[in-house]
């Protein structure tokens, strides 16, 4: 029996051995805690509540994995898929057919993209069918399937589940054209229930069965809404003047529609109207931040609350009368401290898969019998974490020096008062579109188990806070990126929560890319700096990586870091090398097919040309992260020295 086979029928079971023995003195946790990968995500409960699929990884090794819910000892079929390729979604199109749409690892740092495929396969694993994709067909039509060549994405299921989806489709052969079809994943045919001459957007499906709504991001980057009216389709006009409107999907009554409403870009309310604009209210009403995920009744579904996507989350009944409101209060209650989350529920209602996560705990995922609230614990996401020894994340506002209102995220090391800690600022990847968030976060634990504060700042750019906000970044990635960050490092210093002496930056994508350009425009504010996986070029991202390799991702970039070679220059790191004053740790995998190795190579290059102090790691085979135990073990050890040296106990007093 193979490795991977042995993990998935142990996976359950093994939960019920981890035990963590607490040691009189607290013990420094060994790198290898934090150099591993979650080994189970994504599971979704069947129609009928009697099998979980989900996804489980052994290192660089995916599968889709199918459990009865009666005997968790084994699974009941196990679909591999080739090397750096996994499922990213996963749905039940019946009680015994599920589909998968397949994607693709180019490192441990960002999200994996789909490829576009999408696969269909009973329960057993008997009777797999590719239903689109770029690779032409096998299984049932396959001589009809060669001409997909494109990407498809899962865009919502009938209710009550009928092996049908509703299936968006994009077409290489045409960036300007978006198609949806109701797909029979069973007997492998399609129909066109959708389509619009604009690319890249998702579509929200009737009563009837037709797409009524299409909505996102068109090739100009801009967001675009547009409604099915009788003789095609037009710019909808059921929302306020200068409002931003997504769609969600239809209410039960088949009249209204659920949806995020955006305020000349301002964060996002979630309200409720009918298809044409009239009969308008707010079920939630978004603060600093937007309204981000709801919980889900069971079929036919209905948002009862909606969660804060800023700070510590925060829940606004929708209407706590309904029985699931009142489940997720009591649930909420027996797990104090931890975020719930509905995933979902079979169909008749009587079960529900639902996680517990927090800031210190990576999740746990349960199964509940809601007729006699029987409790079944299933996987625990990361089984060798001891939340019990993760340090407290704390959400907290601070002012730029412009007065725009930012949030910090401050992990605090256990065990000591936040006062005039040694500091690592921490920048998150992206940046657009993306925050970082109170849940559990890997490379802020492990700083804050060797003793550093750590610092992370959701910049104008980020995600969480409306269009308005994440525009603000564009254009500015060198800029009033980098100076919310610098004053974020202030502002921490004033608090007296950190030592100014005693801080340092590091960060991986585009947080690499800030950690240079935040010591080149803060001189003296950091005694080191790391990058990892960084972009240090940004001309360079128009000749190499694979962000140029579609026509939305060279509008993206045109959009975000613009087209003029002298700006570009002006914001690159590598062009501005000659003032970066404190030491510098570059870590990259050879294999990167975001940031090429070429940028490593060109900012290696420009420290030496400038004579400045800097240090190297480098791992053949590894893409956009570190993939392996070994190599990520590696890594964290080369890190723990090295802020070591310049900010830890054993550091050379600053000048």
């Amino acid at each position: 029996m193979s490795t991977f086979a042995m993990r998935a029928m142990l996976a359950a079971g093994c939960l019920l051995l981890f035990t963590t023995t607490v040691a009189a003195t607290p013990q420094l946790i060994p790198v290898e805690t934090f150099a591993r990968h979650a080994s189970v995500l994504m599971p979704r409960l069947s129609p009928d509540g009697k099998y979980v699929a989900l996804r489980m990884d052994d290192g660089d090794e995916h599968a889709l994995v199918v459990y009865q819910i009666s005997d968790m000892s084994h699974p009941v079929s196990m679909l591999r898929m080739p090397k750096f390729q996994l499922p990213v979604d996963i749905a039940w199109v019946g009680s015994t057919r599920l589909i998968v749409v397949k994607g693709r690892e180019f490192g441990s740092i960002g999200k994996p993209e789909s490829t576009g495929e999408i696969l269909a396969t009973d329960v057993d694993g008997k009777h797999q069918d590719y239903l689109f994709g770029y690779k032409g067909g096998y299984g049932s039509r396959a001589d009809t399937r060669n001409g997909d060549h494109g990407w498809g994405s899962i865009d919502g299921l009938p209710e009550p589940a009928n092996n049908h989806f509703y299936m968006g489709a994009q077409l290489w052969n045409s960036d300007n054209h978006s198609w949806l079809y109701d797909v029979d994943a069973v007997k492998n045919t399609r129909h066109l229930i959708g389509d619009i001459g604009v690319n890249g957007l998702d579509f929200t499906v009737g009563p009837d069965g037709k797409a009524h709504f299409a909505y996102g991001t068109n090739n100009d980057f801009d967001y675009v809404v547009y409604h099915r009216q009788p003789d095609g389709w037009a710019p909808y006009a059921g929302k306020l003047p200068g409002h931003s409107l997504a769609p969600i999907r239809f209410a039960p009554d088949h009249q209204h529609i659920y949806a995020y409403d955006s305020d000349h870009g301002a964060p996002a309310d979630l309200i409720e109207q009918d298809e044409n604009g009239g009969d308008r209210k707010v079920l939630a009403k978004a603060g600093f931040g937007s309204i981000g995920d709801l919980q889900w009744t069971a079929p036919p579904l209905q948002p009862f609350a909606a969660i804060s996507d800023t700070g510590t989350p925060q829940v606004t009944y929708i209407q706590p009368n309904l029985p699931a409101a009142k489940l997720y209060r009591a649930l909420s209650l027996k797990f104090p401290g931890e975020f719930v989350d509905f995933i979902n529920f079979s169909e008749d209602g009587k079960e529900l898969l639902f996680s517990v996560s927090s800031d210190r705990d990576p999740g746990t995922y349960y199964l509940i019998d809601t007729q006699h609230y029987k409790v079944l614990k299933l996987f625990s996401v990361a089984p060798w974490i001891n939340p019990a020894q993760m340090a407290e994340r704390v959400p907290m506002h601070f002012k730029a020096n412009d007065g725009l209102e930012l949030e910090a995220i401050l992990t605090v090391p256990n065990h000591v008062p936040m006062n005039n800690l040694p500091m690592v600022l921490l920048p998150h990847g992206g940046p657009h579109g993306i925050s970082d968030t109170w849940f559990f976060d890997e490379d802020a634990q492990f700083l804050a188990s060797r003793g550093y504060l750590v610092l992370q700042v959701n910049y104008r750019g980020s995600g969480g806070r409306g269009y308005a906000f994440k525009e603000a970044g564009y254009l500015k990635w060198g800029t009033r990126i980098q100076q919310d960050l610098i004053d974020g490092v202030k502002w921490a210093e004033a608090q007296h929560y950190a030592d100014p002496k005693r801080v340092c930056v590091y960060g991986a994508s585009f947080g690499g890319y800030s950690a240079m350009m935040s010591v080149i425009r803060a001189p003296g504010l950091f005694k080191c700096a790391v990058g990892y996986a960084g972009i240090y070029d940004l001309a360079m991202m128009y000749k190499k990586g694979d962000i140029r390799e579609r026509a939305a991702g060279r509008s993206y970039l045109r959009t975000v870091i613009g087209r003029n070679d002298a700006d570009l220059d002006a914001n690159s790191p590598d062009k501005l090398a000659d003032r970066i004053d404190v030491p510098v740790l570059l870590v990259h995998g050879k294999d990167d097919q975001r940031a090429p190795f070429a940028q490593a190579k060109a900012m290696r290059d420009a420290l030496e040309a400038a004579h400045k102090s800097f240090e190297w790691l480098v791992k053949p085979g590894e893409g956009h992260g570190f993939y392996s135990e070994k190599d990520n073990v590696d890594f964290l050890n080369h890190l723990q020295a090295f802020l070591a040296k310049y900010i830890g106990p054993g550091a050379e007093p600053a000048n």
